[in-house]
C-alpha cells in the first residue's frame, strides 16, 4: 500500500498494489496547472484509490473541452490527482504527493513537442511529441 498527502497534510489517501513508473508530462496545462517544466503522473485503477482525511477540502477543476477534472486541496493548492469522464476506472495521482517511498524511474516523457523551452531532458527515458501510444 501507498500512502500520500498535500502539502498541509489536511487531504490524505492510499492506493493499495504496486505503482507502476511514472509518466512526465511536458505539455502546457500540466506545466501551468504544476508550476513546473512538466508533471509527474501515476496511473492507477480508481478501484486501489482512495481518500482517508480531509475530503471535504478538495477542489476539482473541470476543463469542458478535455472533460478532465484536476483535483486539489482547497487549503494549500497542492495538486492531488486528475481523471477524466471519458476514463472513469482509472485515476493519475501526483508522484510528488506521495509520502511512502517510490524509487522508480520514469516510463516516458509525454507532449515533449510543447515542452518547456527552458528545460532539457537528461534521462534514457523514451519520448513522445504527443501522447504515448
Amino acid at each position: 500500500m501507498h500512502r500520500g498527502s498535500c502539502l498541509c497534510g489536511t487531504v490524505r489517501y492510499e492506493v493499495d498494489g504496486d505503482l507502476p513508473p511514472p509518466y512526465l508530462c511536458h505539455c502546457q496545462r500540466c506545466r501551468k496547472a504544476h508550476g513546473g517544466a512538466f508533471a509527474a503522473v501515476i496511473t492507477v485503477p480508481a478501484a486501489a484509490f482512495r481518500f482517508v482525511g480531509g475530503e471535504e477540502m478538495l477542489g476539482d477543476f473541470y476543463q469542458a473541452e478535455s472533460t478532465l477534472h484536476r483535483v486539489f486541496c482547497k487549503n494549500c493548492g497542492s495538486p492531488i490527482l486528475s481523471r477524466r469522464d471519458t476514463l472513469p476506472d482509472l485515476v493519475r495521482i501526483r508522484a510528488g504527493s506521495l509520502d511512502t517511498p517510490y524509487a522508480v524511474k520514469p516510463a516516458s516523457h509525454i507532449f515533449v513537442g510543447s515542452k518547456a523551452d527552458w528545460f532539457d531532458i537528461r534521462d534514457t527515458a523514451p519520448q513522445y511529441a504527443e501522447r504515448a501510444s
